[in-house]
């Protein structure tokens, strides 16, 4: 909307020339064209790595400026990137920090590559998302055929709340990675896999796992996610991409498959 144009635009104005910006990235709501007349405007704020580095060994990741200045309600919410941190996104961001750049529009920049590496940032090639299906799948398994059985046999309250919060969680990441979509947040979870194409029965399975685990509700979920997306991936291979995206993540250099 124009004044959320105008904001941005008197933003811009405010950080051209300070030393070490090079750049200004448009994202969130009003990047997507989905703002309010009262949303906020997120941006990106890239600064060269000399700037990034001292500004974040002091603790300064994000801020808010221009709170009420531009229109009731506005302020600018400001994370900062550095060309570093933009080329190490592109080979290894989380969902979280991929999805953010979605819709992503330079409002200015000194770089001139600056636009094909945000865009780079939001694309996953194909095999990267097909790799991304069998790890969830074999968390899902994990999770739904054996802790949350466990938990049923030993009566573990707090396993079987566990176990069924990460079934459904690995569930609804595989059915996302099959429908190449981002998970930007748990918070759009619920919302997300009831709008991207599943097979019949996947919805209402994941719904009775959320709302009470237990060893019947699994294997449901687990039955519709195995008939979908579960061929190829044996027992052992199963046993194996766990351990290998979950025990073995700090020797890959990486977090858990549910922090991706």
């Amino acid at each position: 909307m124009e004044q959320q144009e105008r904001a941005l635009a008197a933003y811009v104005d405010s950080v051209r020339g300070e030393p070490g910006a090079l750049g200004v990235v448009l994202v969130g709501s009003v990047a997507q064209g989905r703002e309010r007349a009262d949303s906020d405007v997120d941006v990106y704020l890239v600064v060269d790595d000399a700037r990034f580095e001292a500004e974040t060994a002091a603790g300064r990741f994000a801020w808010v400026e221009r709170r009420d200045a531009d229109y009731p309600g506005s302020y600018i919410d400001i994370k900062l990137v550095s060309p570093s941190y933009l080329r190490a996104a592109v080979e290894r961001a989380d969902d979280p920090t991929r999805a953010s750049f979605l819709g992503a529009r330079v409002a200015w920049s000194e770089l001139p590559d600056l636009g094909d590496t945000v865009a780079r940032i939001a694309t996953l090639p194909d095999e990267v998302w097909d790799e991304r299906v069998r790890s969830h799948v074999a968390q899902a398994r994990l999770h739904g055929g054996y802790f949350l059985r466990q938990a049923t046999e030993r009566g573990d309250e707090f396993l079987r709340r566990h176990a069924g919060l990460h079934l459904a969680l690995a569930a609804a990441r595989a059915a996302l990675a099959a429908n190449r979509v981002m998970l930007p947040g748990p918070k759009y979870i619920s919302k997300l896999v009831r709008a991207v194409s599943t097979p019949e029965g996947f919805v209402a399975a994941w719904e009775r796992v959320v709302d009470d685990p237990d060893t019947a509700s699994g294997a449901e979920l687990l039955r519709v996610l195995d008939a979908w997306l579960g061929d190829g991936l044996s027992p052992g291979d199963t046993l194996s991409t766990f351990i290998r995206d979950n025990e073995l993540h700090w020797l890959r250099g990486g977090v858990p498959a549910e922090f991706w």
